[in-house]
């Protein structure tokens, strides 16, 4: 393993530590690997180390490269600065991926707290959105957020449909950044159809991180709570495909849900979206279906997939892989 700290701001004092790791046959012949860069928390007023590299040795040990962010605190922490710190380090990391090894569609961000809040803020509002963000007990609101630095914005209003998907954890009873931080966050991304796996423990004080003993009392905290290291793994896994997958190798669980959400049309998106887009119709009435689109209008509001009344009319597979391949070309509108 190689470890290296570079200075990405030296007025602020914000650094990058680097903790990389070799590829090849010695390896599990794995070529590449995911990266995940983790901003610590500390209310904006300082960096906590038990959220920093214990954490990054955590998805070392799963065969990440692993990045640690210590971003402006104190009277630098004035936004947007906490925000350019970490595009700052994404530009860095994108720039090196090909000399470290890293995949650059497989870089999660891993936040806590204050640091959450700032993953949040780089899964909605970030110019280099990371392909997944990993949120523990983070402040995703304005009001709460507001008392550690009055000026930052709060994520959970952001999440719309191009929002990464998240990973969410927290404690029921956590007394500094409530849990309806959470609650909210995954409420709006299950209305944008992002995503995202959850996990509200029963009790716990705030910031477990990895639930090391000589940090933090672990009778203090539900039994389950520190499982959301190896869970957060797997879901990348499920999101990205194995660490060892071939460029071919399909996620198990899609980055939106259902077809309304993606970018392109498909004919898993509801005829109500389909009979949106004018492309789609001018379509469906080229290839001879302009009586299936008077039978759609008659469903407006019924939320049908586009797939299931295609099966109806008894189209082979073969057709609606066909219908499928040409939607895939245009653009989904709702979307803008």
């Amino acid at each position: 393993m190689k470890t290296q700290t570079i200075v990405l701001n030296q007025e602020r004092n914000v650094t990058l530590t680097i903790y990389l790791q070799e590829v090849g046959e010695k390896y599990l012949r794995i070529q590449t690997r995911p990266a995940a860069l983790i901003l610590p928390g500390g209310g904006y007023q300082f960096c906590a180390d038990s959220e920093g590299d214990p954490v990054a040795l955590e998805y070392l040990n799963a065969g990440f490269q692993a990045f640690v962010l210590r971003y402006s605190v104190g009277k630098d922490a004035v936004w947007p600065n906490p925000l350019d710190d970490y595009e700052n380090a994404m530009e860095y990391i994108l720039a090196h991926a090909e000399k470290w090894n890293i995949c650059p569609e497989k870089i999660a961000v891993v936040g806590f707290s204050a640091g959450g809040h700032l993953a949040a803020c780089a899964a909605t509002m970030a110019k280099h959105k990371p392909s997944a963000a990993i949120l523990g007990y983070a402040a995703t609101m304005e009001k709460f957020i507001s008392i550690c630095a009055p000026n930052a914005p709060g994520p959970v209003d952001a999440v719309d449909r191009k929002t990464c998907p998240c990973f969410v954890f927290a404690t029921r009873n956590d007394k500094v950044v409530p849990a309806e931080n959470s609650l909210r966050f995954i409420n709006a991304l299950y209305t944008n159809g992002i995503s995202f796996e959850s996990h509200i423990y029963g009790y716990g004080p705030h910031g477990f991180a990895t639930v090391n003993p000589t940090v933090q009392d672990p009778s203090a905290l539900c039994s389950r709570a520190p499982h959301w290291v190896a869970d957060s793994m797997e879901w990348l896994w499920d999101i990205w495909g194995d660490i060892d997958a071939e460029p071919d190798n399909k996620p198990r669980c899609a980055r939106t849900v259902g077809g309304d959400y993606g970018e392109f049309l498909s004919v898993e998106c509801t005829t109500d979206c389909i009979l949106k887009n004018e492309s789609a119709k001018e379509l469906l009435h080229s290839i001879g279906m302009g009586e299936l689109i008077s039978n759609m209008e008659g469903l407006k509001g019924s939320n049908i997939v586009l797939h299931q009344i295609l099966e109806y009319a008894q189209l082979s597979e073969e057709q609606i892989t066909g219908i499928d391949t040409m939607l895939s070309e245009i653009p989904n509108l709702e979307l803008k």
